[in-house]
């Protein structure tokens, strides 16, 4: 925050919608920030977010199955069981990229796994890319609750972009748990779809309530930098060469997807997500650069 002054741009994660503080002092500074989040590409997907997506959701299993040890709290369960032993029940919240790429590894340990979506084409997809390998369940409190009162592992993966992920995983949910099982929330980034989530460090990852390990780390993928930088470089960089090239201006009005990138510009909000989660005015970016 001390560095940042008019005309800086920034061109980074924010996650700015369950951290108003560091919004405002964005404003204040009149800082071009733009959100690595939000970007869009051609086809409306979110290419800066995904990589990092799929490196968490990927690490959200086999933390899960760590914490699922006695030493660190957990059940003592194998993810994937042993003949005559049967293995654990994974219930993932999300059937995006983060849900998606979770549901892989879990399959691959040979885990019991359920996947919960609002989206019923989506989990058809789903239904179809794993084979049946997987149980496919639509969205409501009344599944949630049963799916994670049977849970060994829960991983949260809920993205609405720029907003704040919904509490979908209330206490009283939390506390019908298992005890002894984990909740991974790898939404924490935007404030978490856990009611008791609270956004922990490598450093001290971990907590517990009701019985319930809770691994809520706000940046998973910084615990293997060198995959995680190759990953993120392979898709910012032809957009940082856009900035530098044409100065981020020209680069806002030449592309929407560098456009939809844009959370704050010259003191205003100007992502309607972020605005709406923290009860601020927004502006269009292209009003305001006239």
């Amino acid at each position: 925050v001390g560095f940042f002054r008019e005309n800086l741009v920034l061109f980074t994660y924010l996650h700015l919608a369950p951290i108003p503080d560091l919004t405002d002092e964005l404003l204040k500074k009149k800082v071009t920030g733009i959100a690595y989040e939000t970007v869009t590409d051609k086809h409306g997907a979110l290419p800066l977010l995904t990589p990092m997506s799929e490196v968490a959701g990927r690490m959200s299993v086999q933390v899960g199955a760590t914490y699922l040890e006695k030493e660190k709290g957990g059940r003592g369960v194998l993810l994937g069981g042993v003949p005559g032993v049967a293995p654990a029940t994974v219930t993932i919240i999300g059937g995006g990229i983060v849900g998606t790429h979770a549901a892989k590894i879990a399959l691959g340990m040979g885990a019991n796994v359920t996947i919960i979506d609002l989206n019923l084409n989506r989990l058809r997809e789903l239904d179809d890319i794993f084979g049946g390998r997987l149980h496919t369940l639509a969205s409501n409190s009344y599944s949630i609750a049963r799916a994670t009162a049977e849970a060994d592992l829960v991983i949260g993966g809920v993205l609405i972009p720029g907003a704040s992920a919904p509490k979908l995983v209330t206490q009283q949910m939390v506390s019908k748990m298992k005890k002894g099982s984990v909740i991974v929330d790898v939404a924490i980034d935007q404030g978490g779809c856990v009611e008791t989530a609270r956004p922990t460090t490598h450093s001290n990852p971990s907590y517990v309530v009701d019985g319930v390990v809770h691994y809520c780390v706000t940046n998973m993928p910084g615990a293997v930098p060198h995959a995680s930088t190759l990953a993120l470089t392979n898709a910012t960089f032809p957009y940082v060469m856009k900035l530098a090239q044409h100065g981020a201006e020209a680069a806002i009005k030449a592309e929407s997807g560098i456009r939809a990138g844009v959370n704050t510009y010259q003191g205003n909000v100007t992502y309607a997500a972020v605005a709406q989660s923290q009860g601020k005015p927004w502006k269009d970016v292209m009003t305001l650069l006239g």
